[in-house]
């Protein structure tokens, strides 16, 4: 029972940095329903993606792998996504599809 709560504990502190980033992202021109991500691994990229991406299994592990490297500081405004672009654009694409 202990596991589940500190797993609810670690999804709720998820959802309120990602409602700062939203905050964040509508201050600096994002359209409403979207999301800015920085896409790199040394020189990073910004897409705006839309946010039902982040429920997606796929998306959510990049978001783990984000969160291991970066933590919840982002800096630039957006969330930090440490891949290939090309592994990214490849991602959303699929997405885009289903």
């Amino acid at each position: 029972m202990g596991v589940h709560l500190h797993s609810m504990a670690l999804k709720a502190k998820r959802m309120l940095n990602l409602q700062s980033l939203f905050t964040r992202n509508q201050l600096s021109s994002v359209p409403k329903g979207q999301l800015a991500v920085y896409v790199g691994e040394t020189k990073k990229k910004r897409f705006v993606v839309p946010v039902f991406y982040l429920n997606h299994p796929s998306f959510q592990d990049l978001l783990s792998s984000a969160e291991e490297e970066f933590g919840f500081n982002h800096p630039m405004g957006g969330l930090t996504i440490p891949c290939k672009e090309s592994s990214f654009i490849n991602l959303t694409s699929r997405l885009a599809s289903s």
